[in-house]
């Protein structure tokens, strides 16, 4: 059985390792609160990890549902261990103020991920969804995408399965530099909440996207 770790204790967290449970992949939480993740865990009806290392170690796949703020500490720590793992990343790198992206024209979050840790196989995905739409992919009436873009094939793969398990149609969109891209969708659909005081529950669903980019659970 695949087992995924969930690193974090928050909304996106929670939403992808109850999915995940649900889904009948072997979940594990971890982070520095205890209490929280005991609580999460419970939530899911997941296991609890020691630590972030050993939480990392155990697992196949790890989600790293912490802030932007907090990925260059939480890449350090579980460094030593993530080689070969495949890390999903579903931040957002928006500015203190939510004013905009905190990252540079050429480049994103999940490239900055990446290069603190070039043994692993960076995925950038779920970062377009709403917890609350991963958490009840039927809610809006319509099967919703899950846009993620990586240049490695068994993260490919990976999310692929993990996608379509818990019921998004999984659209491979590039390669990790296609992360800008999917970094400023979620930045637009988060603006889009703020100004109108939105529901959080806007998605997106491409209309007759191209064959190719539509994976397939093998």
């Amino acid at each position: 059985m695949t087992t995924i770790a969930i690193i974090g204790t928050g909304n996106v967290g929670g939403a992808i390792g109850t999915a995940a449970v649900k889904a009948g992949y072997d979940v594990v939480f971890a982070a520095r609160d205890d209490e929280k993740t005991r609580a999460a865990a419970d939530a899911a009806g997941a296991g609890m990890a020691s630590s972030l290392r050993d939480a990392v170690a155990q697992s196949d796949i790890v989600v790293l549902a912490v802030p932007y703020g907090a990925l260059a500490d939480v890449a350090a720590e579980i460094a030593p261990v993530v080689a070969g793992k495949i890390v999903v990343d579903p931040t957002n790198p928006l500015k203190a103020d939510y004013s905009g992206l905190a990252t540079a024209a050429d480049t994103s979050g999940a490239e900055e991920l990446a290069a603190l840790l070039p043994g692993a196989r960076v995925v950038k995905a779920f970062n377009t969804l709403f917890a609350g739409n991963t958490a009840n992919p039927e809610a809006l009436g319509i099967q919703l995408d899950s846009l993620f873009a990586t240049d490695d094939e068994a993260a490919k793969d990976a999310i692929c399965g993990l996608s379509s398990s818990i019921g998004f149609r999984p659209i491979h969109v590039g390669p990790l530099t296609a992360s800008r891209e999917l970094e400023a969708m979620a930045w637009l659909n988060i603006r889009l909440q703020l100004i109108s005081n939105g529901s959080w529950n806007t998605a997106f669903a491409l209309v007759s996207p191209p064959e190719a980019a539509l994976t397939k659970v093998a």
